[in-house]
């Protein structure tokens, strides 16, 4: 078993008339498509089997930006595999310049979907299966949630036992496995996190599953939990806009490994130094949120403190999303600097592992 794809994650694809005219965002969707272009022009000379994308295609779920990208991942010489993120599919119900969630599958026929059901699985390769989940719901009162429904689950604990002899590649837009310290419940972080991700988890680890791909958060980072790792890859956007290639290979009675090398777009047309705008782009726009994570718990600090150390902390997210960090802030009060440190690329038993860009996973 020998084969290579490629993942570009959360491109937040904006044609000329959607860009939105806010300062305030975090990612530079003004290159989404000079980014998205110049990746596609180097992945069509690789000889890919298959590409996914792991949600968050368009900048807000515009008409204009999912046709756009329908029609120019039909054009690649290879498969594609898409599953919704939040910004795909922000409301329920259709307007006049968004799409509703159920259309969705209909801008992606050719990218696994074969009904209008939003969720599908595919044998890609013999032995090789897709399994692409959505994670996007919404209350009765409108408001977009991320999780798995009933009927998701019941389809999904039909279909595992099924397919548990094959290489499951499980993709969805929210986060099962933490990427960041207790994320499952800080109120930063959860909010990337699949809401029922235990239930998701014990499904997937009866089935032998060892590998989910997911994007959302942003950063570059692989994570290990209970024989599964999950490879979430950063926004194609935001700094570093990164994207990864990945081959897969299995000598015969040997073990399965994952040779993961990542990828940087550093400059379009008209961005010759894209790496250090959007750098300095996160970096004048940390101060806010590197506040709220100073005074949230389980810092809690006040005010008047979080803001004397925020300015410390002006490149901290730029580094968290390029992975492979090792952080220590020597100034800082001891809980404070202990609480960054928890960020590094160091295992439990305190031994750096810089496994989130360039590494072999043995399964």
């Amino acid at each position: 078993m020998n084969f290579r794809f490629s993942i570009i994650s959360d491109p937040h694809v904006a044609v000329p008339q959607t860009l939105p005219d806010h300062t305030k965002r975090f990612h530079l969707v003004e290159v989404s498509i000079l980014a998205l272009e110049k990746v596609l022009s180097h992945l069509e000379q690789l000889n890919l089997d298959f590409l996914l994308l792991p949600g968050d295609l368009t900048q807000d779920g515009e008409v204009d930006n999912h046709d756009w990208l329908g029609k120019r991942l039909r054009s690649l010489p290879f498969p594609v595999f898409v599953v919704p993120g939040n910004h795909d599919v922000p409301s329920v119900n259709p307007t006049k310049a968004k799409i509703g969630l159920h259309q969705f599958p209909s801008y992606y026929g050719h990218c696994g979907y074969s009904s209008q059901q939003l969720y599908y699985t595919q044998e890609i390769l013999p032995g090789v299966r897709i399994i692409g989940l959505n994670s996007n719901q919404f209350n009765e009162e409108g408001k977009q949630l991320g999780c798995l429904d009933e009927q998701q689950l019941t389809w999904l604990e039909n279909l595992l036992p099924q397919v548990k002899d094959q290489l499951l590649l499980v993709m969805i837009h929210h986060n099962v496995i933490e990427h960041l310290p207790d994320q499952s419940h800080h109120e930063l972080g959860k909010r990337y996190m699949l809401d029922n991700a235990p239930l998701l988890l014990k499904m997937l680890n009866s089935a032998n599953c060892k590998l989910i791909f997911t994007g959302h958060l942003h950063v570059q980072d692989v994570a290990y939990h209970q024989g599964m790792y999950e490879i979430t890859t950063g926004s194609l956007v935001s700094y570093p806009h990164p994207y990864r290639v990945i081959e897969v290979k299995r000598p015969f009675d040997g073990s399965l490994s994952l040779n993961i090398t990542s990828h940087r777009v550093k400059s379009v047309p008209g961005w010759d130094n894209l790496e250090e705008i959007s750098r300095l782009w996160l970096g004048e726009r940390s101060f806010p949120f590197m506040v709220k994570l100073l005074t949230a718990s389980p810092l809690g600090i006040s005010l008047e403190e979080a803001e004397k150390l925020a300015p410390y902390l002006r490149y901290f997210w730029s580094d968290v999303a390029a992975g492979d960090a090792i952080f220590d802030f020597p100034n800082f009060p001891g809980e404070i600097r202990d609480y960054f440190q928890r960020f590094s690329a160091i295992k439990a038993d305190g031994t750096v592992a810089k496994i989130d860009n360039q590494a072999i996973l043995n399964l």
